[in-house]
């Protein structure tokens, strides 16, 4: 089971500069961040929870004796892959230092074991007074990392350091504290996932054992790394990413149509569906009963990769080739030149393998030959090995 999104936590201190948590917000949703928004009761005397609630789309906590039975502070401490609070006041950074657990916000971070990112904002005289840096050098002697502020003007006519810092240094910090990136902002991925079904009766399909798993996961990793995704999922099952565009098809010719109406505006195209090779020339419209049902005539599909291939222009167009048996490397270099690809996955599937699975093994080839070898990695790691390779391309 794959995640399904960088979950973090944003709280927010009881300070004026918690209008720019605001922009915050919506800067970590650009960098592929799912944002939870945790205001202290003081903050909401600068900007209310209809406000965090419309900017995240999630619903806002902010009590401890809500919802009690779903114990919402150790649940959301666990979901989280980071905390950041910003602002953070000097009384949150003093109660933070203290171990205090006397509202939601505290007790989420004594419960998690994810990082935490403080983002203090204060009047110059508060941050450097010495009970505030005592506090700041506990913070970081247990690991919390604990963004210096900005100089500059502060509330009235003030000026000098505790100035809230601006949304790309808390972003880049976050983004250093879990060691990932968001090098695909302003791009647009387009992915296909899972296998076709191609309807003979009412009942009956030609289909395939693709779940989808590999589909989502590079859906997933492209969002995480700031990417739009628009992801054709054709009869999977896997729950959907928030924060992307799914379309669901069941058909060759349901996904052939969805592609093309996405592939222009992409600039990273991911084809990970097993699209079926034939279809029943006719589909009947009743249920074909047992004492009649001899034979199928079958007639190819679309080939929506060598459509692909033949109509890009600047996109990067990614292929999977499963195999069984020998000559699998071969047989993916023929279907690279064939459809005019700029990566190609290929493993083999013999007896099932793959399918189903949090794990792959396979190679991943281009123009030069095999590029990278995986064996038991997991299909997000995958995903990120070819989003890496692909926007190396793109660039």
């Amino acid at each position: 089971m794959f995640p399904r999104g960088r979950e973090v936590i944003l709280g927010v201190g009881g300070g004026i500069s918690a209008y720019k948590s605001a922009d915050l917000i919506r800067r970590l949703q650009d960098h592929g961040f799912l944002v939870t928004v945790i205001p202290t009761r003081s903050s909401q005397n600068f900007v209310g929870k209809a406000t965090w609630a419309a900017l995240s789309g999630r619903p806002v906590y902010d009590d401890l004796w809500s919802d009690v039975h779903s114990v919402p502070h150790i649940s959301l401490a666990k979901s989280a892959d980071a905390i950041v609070i910003a602002p953070t006041t000097a009384d949150l950074v003093a109660r933070i230092a203290q171990g205090r657990a006397d509202d939601l916000l505290t007790n989420i971070l004594l419960a998690t074991t994810s990082p935490i990112l403080l983002v203090p904002a204060m009047h110059p005289e508060m941050w450097l007074n010495a009970a505030t840096q005592a506090n700041v050098a506990t913070l970081r002697s247990r690991g919390i990392v604990v963004l210096d502020p900005d100089e500059g003007r502060m509330t009235g006519s003030d000026t000098g350091i505790g100035r809230y810092p601006e949304s790309p240094k808390i972003i880049n910090a976050l983004n250093d504290l879990l060691s990932s990136k968001a090098d695909l902002i302003g791009r647009s991925v387009l992915v296909t996932a899972g296998g076709t079904q191609e309807p003979i009766d009412p009942v009956r399909f030609i289909g395939n054992r693709s779940t989808g798993k590999q589909g989502y996961a590079v859906a997933y990793a492209a969002a995480a790394r700031g990417a739009s995704v628009t992801l054709i999922a054709a009869n999977s099952h896997e729950e959907a990413i928030e924060g992307i565009t799914t379309i669901h098809v069941q058909s060759a010719d349901q996904m052939h149509k969805a592609v093309l109406e996405h592939f222009d505006q992409s600039n990273i195209v991911v084809m990970t569906a097993a699209v079926a090779d034939a279809k029943p020339l006719h589909q009947a419209d009743l249920k074909i009963e047992k004492v009649s049902y001899h034979s199928i005539e079958l007639t190819p599909t679309v080939d929506i990769l060598k459509e692909l291939g033949d109509r890009k222009k600047s996109q990067i167009l990614v292929g999977f080739a499963a195999q069984t048996g020998d000559g699998a490397i071969a047989k993916a270099r023929e279907k690279y030149l064939n459809k005019k690809l700029d990566l190609i996955y290929v493993n083999d599937v013999s007896g099932g393998a793959i399918f189903g699975s949090d794990q792959t093994s396979g190679s991943i080839l281009d123009g030069s030959g095999i590029v990278e070898e995986l064996a038991g990695v997991s299909k997000v790691t995958l995903a990120h090995k070819i989003l890496d390779l692909a926007s190396d391309k793109l660039s």
